[in-house]
């Protein structure tokens, strides 16, 4: 070490203080670990917080009261042309985004947890060297790596602010409201902020390489989002990838080609929204034992644990679902392994929802997988038609669907489309969690009228006992 040079030593050194770096932060010293936390933010909370989740659904909360004033007027309210003004709108995300980010700054100070903006780049298993800080030097006995990922760009271009070729980062940062944008991919990221510009009135054109959106997801669940997407998109091209994208003063010129041949169309602004890779660029990992896929994701056992013994990853970085819930509980096991307790990640049920209008939301098994690997399952679907709650709201498509094992009717996966379904899903996480059975969910009493009594409906319906719908009992099973 150079004279001079500030060098600290911690028992363990969280590297990233996104949402899977600050809960094993947080974990760690609960338990009673010195931990320091290393970031180039000043504040916690990670793309999610600043660039990502949080930003992009206080923007869809606006957007869908938007929507839902339009709907209003058929139910005898109206409310005129919103008027929209986008620099409160973004001074509403920023008190959002600053409440959050001094909470967990202060969270972070009352657990004793010692943050040092700067990156951290690994000389060894068990130092890493400190940039743009004014510590040199760090040695750790555990090292926690959240370092997350970055969006993809297109080949031959590079987000920059200010550029009318934008991420997700970028689109959030709300400059204006572009009278044309082009949505690249029919991820949830893409559908999410190609909602938030329609709803502020910019005309949305959508391409995908696929032949349908959110692949991945169980197509049913995707038809009703698909018409609504219809309905306020201008454009939607599947099985169509982008060939070009050169941008000028006054736009960006897109070449495509799909089934129809080749195209060209001049838009604003272009959001590019093909994937996340992972940052594990330019850290030092090989100077450590850490082992990488063939896509540049860190390696994990179920216990967190890479290959070198004193470093866990968590997060982003270690790949599969890319959700900050996921992460945090990533990030707490990874604290507890360090601490000494016997903690695996091994959950049944990830959920994910996709915050559109309408919003769908899953977790467990989907049909997809089971055909995939051959898992026989048996399939009910409750109509929110029939619904009371669906019908007030003036919100009557979707579907509410549990997956269970034929011969022990176990709850294996649910899925769900319509409002607010990220409300709803977590009883199905539960059900799959604790290897409820289908009658175990029909038989707890849902209160009435709420869109949840759909789950315990579509429950019943297994059972023979569904009150709003002819269940399998009943001679009009073809219904559902």
């Amino acid at each position: 070490m150079v004279m001079g040079e500030l060098g600290l030593e911690t028992e363990v050194l969280v590297i990233g203080s996104g949402p899977g770096g600050y809960a094993a932060a947080f974990r760690a010293a609960d338990l009673g670990l010195e931990v320091t936390m290393v970031d180039t933010a000043t504040r916690p909370g990670g793309v999610c917080l600043f660039k990502g989740c949080i930003p992009s659904k206080t923007f869809l909360y606006l957007s869908e009261l938007i929507y839902d004033a339009r709907k209003a007027e058929a139910m005898g309210i109206a409310f005129g042309q919103p008027q929209i003004n986008l620099e409160a709108l973004r001074k509403w995300k920023a008190s959002v985004i600053d409440r959050l980010a001094d909470g967990l700054a202060g969270l972070s100070d009352k657990r004793g947890v010692q943050r040092i903006k700067g990156r951290a780049e690994f000389e060894n298993s068990n130092t890493v060297r400190m940039h743009g800080s004014e510590v040199s030097h760090i040695k750790f006995r555990h090292a926690v790596l959240a370092i997350g990922s970055s969006p993809i760009a297109f080949p031959g271009t590079a987000f920059e602010t200010g550029k009318r070729i934008m991420s997700s980062a970028g689109a959030l940062a709300l400059t204006d409201i572009p009278d044309s944008i082009l949505v690249m991919g029919g991820g949830y990221v893409g559908l999410e902020l190609g909602t938030v510009y329609a709803a502020l009135g910019s005309k949305v054109s959508l391409i995908e390489m696929k032949d349908r959106l959110l692949a991945g997801v169980d197509e049913d669940l995707i038809r009703h989002l698909q018409k609504r997407l219809g309905a306020i998109f201008e454009d939607i091209r599947l099985n169509t990838r982008v060939t070009a994208l050169e941008e000028h003063e006054k736009g960006v010129d897109v070449r495509f080609e799909g089934d129809g041949g080749e195209s060209h169309r001049t838009f604003d602004r272009v959001l590019v929204a093909i994937g996340r890779k992972p940052n594990t660029r330019e850290i030092g990992l090989e100077n450590t034992g850490v082992n990488l896929d063939e896509k540049g994701f860190v390696i994990v056992d179920d216990q967190l644990h890479t290959a070198d013994e004193r470093i866990y990853a968590v997060g982003d970085v270690i790949g599969g679902y890319m959700l900050a819930h996921k992460a945090m509980r990533e990030g707490k096991v990874a604290a507890e392994v360090i601490a000494g307790q016997p903690s695996v990640f091994d959950v049944r049920a990830i959920p994910a929802v996709v915050y559109t209008d309408p919003q769908i939301a899953w977790c467990g098994l989907t049909e997809e997988q089971a055909r995939r690997q051959n898992i026989k399952i048996e399939v009910q679907r409750f109509p929110w038609k029939f619904s009371g709650r669906a019908a007030t709201m003036g919100a009557p498509e979707g579907f509410t669907k549990i997956i269970v094992e034929p011969q022990t009717q176990r709850i294996l996966g649910v899925g769900i489309t319509g409002r607010d379904t990220e409300g709803l899903i977590s009883e199905g996480v539960l059900a799959v969690e604790m290897g409820a059975l289908a009658q175990d969910m029909g038989l707890s009493l849902h209160p009435h009228p709420t869109l949840s009594e759909t789950e315990g409906e579509a429950a019943e319906i297994f059972m023979g006992s569904a009150t709003h719908i002819l269940s399998r009992a009943g001679k009009t099973r073809s219904q559902l």
